[in-house]
């Protein structure tokens, strides 16, 4: 078996993935809805939508297997955000990576996966939309791009997501983006056993802009002090 490497931008992908909120906001129906229809349309038993955390690959959807974590460094998905391109193991016996993975040789008896990568809107990859069977298939071409179609559908409700976390007007985190941030800092700093420090600032004299210059000005000023930060 084949242990997934780390991607080169790894702290910055984890970071990225704490910051969006996607491991805090629970499962939704609209994800659950297009992992249902994944399986239909591709004839399989099971299809999942995945997060790969530092150590963990969470299931944000998953239809054929009871909802859980699988560790990453088993999963298949911690290979497939390795690229852009899809991971595709048309039969994993065949596969040295794969060949002895627990999730090969135990279950659910994986066989076949394809799996696209998913992306934040920063660029950052962050988990997979994939299809799995326990018996060896073919793939073609058409059908890697109807699962980059589901793959883009899940990437704009990431984006819908994750813009729930920041401010419009700055693009600096709201009380949701922070409290996420937070979360992710502190476990991190307690993880590697290093110090952490908040420091927090006010801007002074805003309410004299707005009043003398306009809010319009005041807005300005508002996205100056978020790109100084």
């Amino acid at each position: 078996m084949k242990t997934p490497q780390l991607p080169e931008n790894e702290q910055q992908r984890l970071a990225s993935l704490n910051e969006s909120g996607l491991l805090d906001s629970g499962t939704h129906e609209r994800f659950d809805r297009l992992t249902r229809l994944a399986k239909r349309m591709f004839d399989v038993p099971i299809a999942l939508i995945s997060l790969v955390d530092s150590d963990t690959l969470h299931f944000k959807s998953c239809d054929g297997i009871p909802n859980g974590q699988v560790l990453r460094d088993i999963s298949f998905c911690g290979h497939a955000i390795l690229s852009p391109q899809p991971l595709v193991v048309l039969d994993a016996h065949q596969d040295e990576r794969f060949v002895d993975n627990p999730l090969v040789v135990g279950p659910p008896h994986i066989r076949f996966y394809a799996g696209y990568p998913l992306e934040l809107p920063d660029g950052f990859r962050v988990g997979s939309f994939c299809i799995i069977a326990p018996e060896p298939r073919g793939f073609t071409p058409d059908e890697i791009a109807v699962l980059k179609d589901f793959a883009a559908i899940v990437e704009d409700e990431f984006a819908a997501i994750s813009a729930a976390t920041t401010d419009d007007l700055t693009g600096l985190f709201n009380r949701r983006g922070f409290n996420n941030l937070g979360k992710y800092a502190i476990t991190s700093a307690r993880r590697r056993a290093e110090p952490l420090t908040l420091a927090w600032l006010d801007l002074d004299k805003f309410k004299y802009i707005n009043d003398t210059f306009g809010h319009e000005e005041g807005d300005n000023a508002l996205r100056a002090m978020a790109n100084l930060l």
